[in-house]
């Protein structure tokens, strides 16, 4: 089989990004925010998200501040930190999940809740100032909620983009309702999200800065 197709991937990737911009209407998004977009779109290949993106305004410029002084990426599954780049970040972050901890499915047994949810508690000693990035568990999001209406410190940013069909939308609207004006953060109503987004936006903090 001889079939010609394009093989040099930085070209790939400046093709891809070109025509997400072409196909995209990203006039009314901020540059920063827009570049976090372009890889949202281009990790699930659909140009319409743009229509369902809130965020705050500050969401990007403070998630890279926070990588730029070494802070944690906090991330609800391996999936999620499996998908950042670590050598794009700026200061050898740390990428850490808790999910997959013995401690967690113990915990999450006694809490009566997800292995997400439940890794949460494994964040608070490292949440405040960290990048936050849910691409997975709505309960995960649900919970870090909770965490932070008990008046845990919060974090620099929190890319809340659980998928799914039980408490994705929901979770989402949450997270506008009561971290607008607190908490900056991006994420995208409804069901759509995942774990290649999530990890997507955190690594456009550091391609794109």
């Amino acid at each position: 089989m001889n079939v010609a197709y394009l093989r040099d991937p930085e070209l790939i990737y400046r093709q891809s990004f070109s025509i997400i911009r072409k196909e995209s209407n990203l006039s009314q998004l901020p540059q920063d925010i827009a570049n976090i977009v372009v890889r949202l779109i281009h990790a699930c290949g659909m140009t319409d998200i743009v229509q369902d993106v809130v965020y705050t305004t500050e969401a990007a410029s403070e998630g890279r501040a926070a990588l730029m002084r070494g802070a944690p990426v906090l991330c609800d599954t391996k999936m999620v930190a499996e998908g950042v780049t670590r050598y794009l970040l700026p200061e050898n972050n740390e990428v850490l999940c808790w999910n997959n901890y013995p401690e967690s499915l113990t915990l999450a047994k006694k809490m009566g809740t997800t292995r997400s949810a439940a890794a949460i508690e494994f964040w608070r000693p490292r949440l405040a100032g960290a990048v936050v990035a849910v691409g997975n568990a709505p309960t995960a999001l649900f919970r870090l909620l909770e965490v932070l209406e008990e008046g845990t410190e919060p974090p620099a940013v929190i890319f809340g983009l659980p998928v799914g069909f039980v408490g994705a939308a929901e979770s989402k609207d949450m997270l506008i309702k009561r971290c607008k004006g607190s908490v900056q953060f991006l994420t995208l109503t409804g069901r759509r999200g995942g774990s290649a987004m999530a990890a997507a936006a955190v690594n456009a903090l550091s391609v794109d800065g």
